[in-house]
């Protein structure tokens, strides 16, 4: 991978994020009460919960917010029952997207994503159509300004699997899902704490666009994450910095 423009492309979908934070809090809501109600409400006992609370710290969610969302996931059962459902798909230029959601309505949420792919250059594909270009990983991202030889020790030590750089001189530590946990622990004791952390899908490569084709391809990936159902959208796709630089506010 490439990777010249890493930097930028994580960086606007921190800046995007910031300026939905209303949304944002319902989706981590949502998955904290699920994992609550799968694996309980104990984060220490529960990675699931632990990744779910610590993207709400990560939000600046108020704790109380946290722990309101766990009581309902842990009580009695009552309020609303959501299905996880994947859809995967293709955007501009045969860039593969998948697209996590959490949904209480199967026939709204395939509509809402179907309308949305079809109405901005995509197509939804079926399943297994693009998973296989994903592994599941454990990524600890750091900026350009960071030394990845300090930051590797501690992460080799607690078990993380690689580090990778790329052009623009950011780079990311990858473990295992089951491993992420501890690493990012280990390297946050040593005062390394990462820029962006999370566990996700991560592709084995990646589709450059530029010019028109990334702004499609960005404005697909952003009306699929506004969608109310939807919790996570992977891609892909690398988009050169000069587009994240125009791209609205």
């Amino acid at each position: 991978m490439a990777g010249h423009s890493k930097w930028a492309n994580i960086q606007h979908r921190k800046n995007a994020q910031d300026k939905k934070r209303g949304k944002i809090f319902t989706k981590i809501i949502r998955e904290i009460t699920v994992a609550a109600r799968m694996g309980g409400g104990d984060p220490n006992d529960n990675p699931r919960l632990r990744l779910a609370w610590d993207k709400a710290l990560a939000a600046n969610m108020p704790k109380d917010n946290i722990e309101r969302a766990v009581k309902r996931g842990t009580g009695d059962g009552q309020g609303d029952n959501y299905e996880e459902i994947r859809y995967e798909g293709y955007g501009p230029n045969g860039v593969a997207i998948m697209v996590d959601c959490m949904t209480d309505n199967k026939n709204r949420t395939v509509s809402e994503v179907r309308y949305t792919f079809n109405r901005n250059g995509g197509n939804l594909g079926a399943d297994g159509s693009v998973a296989y270009l994903f592994d599941r990983k454990g990524v600890l991202t750091y900026g350009p300004d960071n030394d990845d030889e300090d930051v590797l020790a501690p992460a080799l030590d607690a078990g993380a699997e690689d580090l990778v750089e790329y052009e623009d001189g950011s780079f990311d530590v990858l473990t295992a899902p089951d491993d992420y946990t501890q690493v990012k622990a280990a390297v946050e004791a040593a005062g390394f704490a990462p820029d962006a952390a999370d566990v996700t899908m991560r592709p084995a490569t990646t589709v450059e666009l530029q010019g028109e084709d990334a702004q499609s391809c960005l404005k697909l990936l952003d009306a699929l994450e506004d969608l109310d159902d939807v919790q996570n959208v992977y891609s892909n796709v690398e988009l050169d910095a000069e587009t994240l630089a125009d791209a609205p506010a």
